[in-house]
Formats: C-alpha cells, sequence, structure tokens
C-alpha cells in the first residue's frame, strides 16, 4: 500500500527547542513523489538494510537514522530548493534481495544516494549494480577490507568501485584491536576461533587470529558453525575440551547469544568475545545472564559519550522510534548527512539547480565531503574508507553493553 504521510516532530533538546518536520518518508511503491509547490526538486535516498528477519534491530535502527537525517535536512533547508525524501527497502539481509533493490534504486531517477547496507555480503551483491549505474552508495555498517581495497588487500590495495562509500572502519583493524586488547589487556593467552562462515564472520576470524598468534596467543581450536543452526551443543563441548581461556566468535548476535549460552552450559565458564555485529542488546537476551563479562569490540566511540552526538540521541528519542538505533544508527546518520553534503556541492557548483548527470556529480563530489559529524569527523581516504579509525571494546555488566576502553588502532 502506499504510505506517504505527513510528519512533524518537536524535540526539546538541552541546547534548547529543535523542531524536526518534514515532508515525510516514501512508501515502498516507488513511485514519483509530488512535485513541492516551490517547483522545488526531490532527491531520494535509497536505504537498503534487514528490516525484518534475526537482524532488523540493526536494521531498523539505520532506516530510523536516516529518516531523522531527512527530516532535519528538510527543516533547517540545508540544500535550498531540495527536499529530501527516504525510501527503505528490505533486504533480509540477503545477497540476492540486496541486488534486487539495487537494480530498483538504480530504476527510479529522483534516488541520488543509497546508504546501506548492513552486511558485507549483501554489498558484495550490490556494489557492481549500483557503480554500473554511477549511483553512490554509504554504508554505516560493510567491514569488510575487499569491498574497498580488493580481494589482495592485505598484499595489493586496489580500490573496486568508485561509487562506494563508508563511515565504519574495516576488520583489518577491528580484528586486530581485539586481539591487543585480549592479550596484551586481558592477558588472555589461549583462544578458540569461530565464525559463521560468511563474508563478514569469517574475515573478521581471520584478521583477529592473524594478529593473535603474531603477540603471541595460541589458538587450541577452530570451528564453523552454519548461521542457520541452533544446536550448538557439539562446539561447545570441543570449546570445553580445548582448555581454551576465551572464545572470539565472527558473526553477528543472533548467533552468538546462543553459542554463548551453550558454550558456558557445557561448562567452559569463559568469555565470549566478537565484533561490531555482536553489539545490541538482543544479544544479552539470547545469552541470557550468563553472558556477563562477554565481549566486544564496535567502531567509533560511545554514542552516547560523544558530544557530537548528543542532538542525535535526543532528537532520536524524541522522535518516538519504536526500535533503538542500535550499533550503527549514528553512522547511518553521517552516511545519510555524507550524500545530502555531496548534493548540495553539486547544486551549489551548478547554479543552484541539479545537472542532468546528477548521479555522476554527486559520486564524483562524495570523495571531498568532509563534516562534523555525529561520529565526529566525516571524510573519506582513496579507497572510499572512512578516516576515522577508532574503536571501542564493550563488556557486558548488569545486562548492558558497557565501554571498557576506546582507541584509534594504528597498525
Amino acid at each position: 500500500m502506499r504510505q506517504r504521510p505527513l510528519i512533524t516532530l518537536t524535540a526539546a533538546l538541552a541546547a534548547g527547542a529543535l523542531t524536526l518536520s518534514a515532508c515525510g518518508s516514501r512508501g515502498s511503491d516507488g513511485k514519483d513523489p509530488d512535485s513541492g509547490e516551490d517547483g522545488g526538486t526531490t532527491v531520494v535516498i535509497g536505504v537498503d538494510a534487514p528490516l525484518t528477519g534475526d537482524l532488523s534491530a540493526m536494521g531498523l535502527g539505520i532506516k530510523n537514522s536516516v529518516d531523522l537525517a531527512v527530516k532535519n535536512a528538510n527543516e533547517r533547508n540545508l540544500v535550498e530548493g531540495v527536499t529530501f525524501e527516504m525510501e527503505a527497502l528490505d533486504d533480509q539481509a540477503q545477497p540476492s534481495a540486496g541486488q534486487q533493490n539495487a537494480s530498483r534504486f538504480v530504476s527510479e531517477k529522483e534516488v541520488l544516494g543509497v546508504v546501506g547496507p548492513l552486511n558485507s555480503s549483501v554489498a558484495e551483491s550490490m556494489q557492481k549494480v549500483l557503480d554500473d549505474a554511477g549511483l553512490v552508495q554509504v554504508s554505516p555498517a560493510n567491514t569488510g577490507p575487499s569491498l574497498t581495497q580488493g580481494p589482495k588487500w592485505q598484499t595489493e590495495k586496489v580500490r573496486q568501485y568508485k561509487a562506494y562509500f563508508r563511515t565504519a572502519t574495516t576488520d583489518a583493524i577491528q580484528g586486530p584491536f581485539a586481539a591487543r586488547y585480549l592479550f596484551g589487556t586481558a592477558k588472555k593467552k589461549k583462544v578458540f576461533v569461530i565464525d559463521d562462515k560468511k563474508t563478514y564472520g569469517s574475515g573478521l576470524a581471520a584478521t583477529f587470529t592473524a594478529e593473535f598468534k603474531k603477540l603471541g596467543g595460541e589458538v587450541v581450536g577452530t570451528e564453523h558453525i552454519n548461521p542457520d543452526a541452533k544446536d550448538f551443543s557439539a562446539v561447545a563441548t570441543k570449546v570445553k575440551n580445548s582448555g581454551a581461556e576465551v572464545v572470539y566468535y565472527g558473526g553477528e548476535y543472533p548467533q552468538a547469544g546462543p553459542l554463548g549460552k551453550q558454550i558456558k552450559a557445557a561448562g567452559a565458564k569463559i568469555p565470549l568475545v566478537g565484533g561490531d555485529g555482536v553489539k545490541d542488546d538482543t544479544y544479552m537476551k539470547l545469552a541470557g545472564p550468563e553472558s556477563t563479562g562477554d565481549l566486544t569490540t564496535s567502531v567509533g566511540a560511545p554514542v552516547e559519550d560523544l558530544p557530537s552526538a548528543e542532538r542525535f540521541v535526543a532528537g532520536y528519542k524524541a522522535a518516538g522510534y519504536r526500535d533503538g538505533y542500535s550499533a550503527y544508527g549514528a553512522y547511518a546518520y553521517d552516511s545519510a548527512q555524507a550524500i545530502i553534503e555531496a548534493v548540495k556541492k553539486v547544486v551549489e557548483a551548478h547554479g543552484g539547480t541539479l545537472p542532468a548527470d546528477a548521479r555522476a556529480k554527486v559520486t564524483a563530489a562524495m570523495q571531498n565531503v568532509s563534516f562534523d559529524g555525529v561520529t565526529g569527523k566525516v571524510s573519506f581516504d582513496r579507497y572510499g574508507d572512512a578516516t576515522n579509525k577508532q574503536l571501542t571494546v564493550y563488556a557486558v555488566k548488569n545486562g548492558a553493553w558497557v565501554p571498557v576502553k576506546s582507541g584509534t588502532y594504528t597498525g
């Protein structure tokens, strides 16, 4: 059904009253929006994320955060003569659905940028479709190094797609960051490594393993699990018999929670450690009270502790979204803002209008976008990667993720 509601939101912030109002988000029917009464231009920002299924908590946080960015841009008239709208499509964390969504966005001429996806494996299916059309893509969550630097990124970095950017740092940094924390700070010398065989999970586990061994740590066992499985008892028994002091899991919270719970039930009272794909409050619900002491790393500094994020956090709360912004909301907001900034550059360079080749111009402009965002300074290097390399280690305490150490990985 076609939905194009008029939404007006009012938020009272500590710094003063901020009114967030906009024309609302597009429905999922893909039809052209109505022209503004002032004859202005409508620019659509597409969102691809898992809006249903196991990973929907993160996907809906992405969608809502882009929605908030669009509303703020319209309220503040950031690009004169341009009204922004959002169109969100559900990829269900499936590469085939992501590819179909990419094709749909390409077919809609009003779409000048796409935020997403969540999963690196989905990104692999979308990149060429969007790049061939010159349609810029900014992911708030993809961390697989090969997406920007090619399959031989460890020895020969080659940019793959000029239309692909991301605001999250990569697993080339996140894995080693976790290894250094576990070996140097937590004093864990023996680890059992498990991954879900997916692009994100296996890649993260590989970079962690390489660094942990380099530091002098011992990998006492490795396993790959089926992400569709629910029973991990066989793996849990192997972990218990291995003598591991810690488990490192490359994957996402729907499997990490039950896995951690079953490992402890098997008698291995050791922490499970994951990456940013584990950092969602749903993890504790799945892992139970035994999850206390489990760890994860995530991109950036804690949003709640960033002065730059105060407006975002308050605005998100005031908007009344049913779902939290989760691990990637702030990065999704900055991804949408990056697209808005690129559109602004193009409009200003063309006398207040969008040229016929707007998509190509917006993609080119993105390379030089630089602004102070919710997550800090937002800009991109020559591969399209975020220049912000900060990461944080979190621990489960009293049923919540609590930051224990933030830092910047320097190699």
